[in-house]
């Protein structure tokens, strides 16, 4: 049913069609932007949105159809799998357009190369989104009478009174990406961003099975003790509404989740907090969101698709769609003035790791590594935040096994 579907759509030539996974209140509200926009230029927006936070379902659709001969003008694709589309002939070339708009210029080196492949670019990015947030409810953290934590240490002294205050300490969702989620933020605190980057980047195999990461694996199974026993198939944002409504004092997740405190009309600062996650101050792990763009047939779908690319840059809705969805601008050149505190926290945060070296690639977000390293990540780090206790030592030696067969 599913080929069927997909060999049956077709797309006019005024039309412009894109894939992407945002369906929560805030994404919602951003998507709508970017449909504005194309509106104005006179296309009309074909909305291909599938559901699902990590974009697994988007991309089993968007195989059937790309393989099927009828991709859509646009995908929501990131990190590494945009090589992975590149090598398999699929993607547009965007050169021309980034010369007119001088992305050489107005993007930093990392998001650069990131919508590159072999020297040409061939995805557009969206913004920046900061994923080591711990979000804070103050109302209860006031009510356990403890502190927003600095440390890790800190984060189990503080879960211990909220959870004898009657809330839950930490909102979490058990879906395989949010466990990782958790357990990056707890490695970039234990391994610190050089051994994060041998780790996860670069897959070094006496990290990933050394003790630092017994460590690291640790710390991390302390965290399902401040954990509701509902957490299993929990969506992200569920897990937000429990911060929000004050059922939860924190949230260990990334800037989309600002959008979701937006949307229940929260103001930063008053009704949330976001500071770093436990232990890792001053260094920003990174998510790009980004849009790969794919091969058309006719001129006026390669036309619509250069001004799609001009229009995800545009400095005013770069600064409108990045207020709805919580994260910053990708250009560097842009007036923070008019975002949040969180929002400016974190282009200064993001400015200063690309100077000092505190700035490493999301595992969760698939920007560390290739997808099939990440699934390996997944499932090894889901199994031991799931299941009965396992000694930290083997998980460590299971962790770095599974990466290396998934090279």
């Amino acid at each position: 049913m599913l080929v069927a579907g997909c060999a049956s759509f077709s797309v006019t030539a005024a039309d412009v069609e894109v894939l992407h996974w945002w369906t929560s209140g805030g994404e919602v509200k951003s998507v709508e932007l970017l449909k504005k926009q194309m509106a104005a230029k006179g296309y009309h927006w074909k909305d291909f949105a599938i559901a699902g936070g990590g974009g697994e379902s988007a991309m089993t659709v968007l195989k059937t159809r790309a393989v099927s001969g009828n991709p859509p003008s646009a995908a929501q694709i990131k990190g590494h799998e945009i090589q992975e589309w590149g090598r398999l002939g699929f993607l547009t070339d965007l050169d021309n357009v980034a010369d007119d708009e001088h992305w050489s210029v107005i993007l930093p080196p990392v998001v650069r190369q990131l919508m590159q492949y072999n020297g040409n670019y061939v995805a557009v990015p969206v913004n920046i989104h900061r994923v080591n947030w711990l979000w804070v409810n103050p109302q209860v953290m006031k009510r356990a009478g403890v502190d927003v934590p600095q440390t890790l240490d800190e984060f189990f002294a503080a879960a211990d009174k909220i959870k004898q205050a009657g809330f839950i300490p930490l909102a979490h969702g058990g879906q395989p990406w949010q466990n990782v989620t958790l357990f990056e933020a707890v490695a970039l605190a234990v391994l610190g961003p050089q051994d994060y980057r041998r780790a996860f980047v670069g897959l070094d195999m006496d990290v990933l099975s050394g003790p630092k990461m017994v460590d690291v694996f640790t710390q991390f199974r302390r965290f399902r003790d401040y954990v509701d026993p509902n957490y299993r198939g929990r969506t992200w944002n569920e897990a937000t509404a429990l911060v929000s409504q004050g059922r939860a004092a924190m949230q260990i997740m990334g800037d989309w989740a600002k959008g979701e405190f937006a949307a229940d009309g929260k103001v930063a600062g008053i009704d949330y907090l976001c500071v770093a996650a436990p232990g890792t101050r001053d260094l920003f792990t990174y998510n790009i969101d980004s849009f790969a763009f794919f091969k058309q047939a006719k001129p006026e779908g390669r036309a619509a698709q250069e001004d799609l690319a001009r229009a995800i840059l545009n400095p005013d809705f770069q600064a409108e769609f990045n207020q709805h969805k919580g994260s910053i601008p990708v250009r560097m050149d842009m007036d923070m003035g008019r975002f949040d505190q969180c929002a400016q926290a974190s282009m200064a945060a993001f400015k200063q790791s690309l100077t000092h070296g505190g700035l490493v690639p999301s595992v969760s977000q698939g920007l560390a590594t290739t997808s099939y390293v990440q699934a390996a990540v997944l499932d090894i780090v889901s199994d031991y935040f799931n299941d009965t206790p396992v000694d930290p030592h083997l998980a460590a030696d299971r962790l770095a096994r599974a990466v290396k067969a998934a090279m």
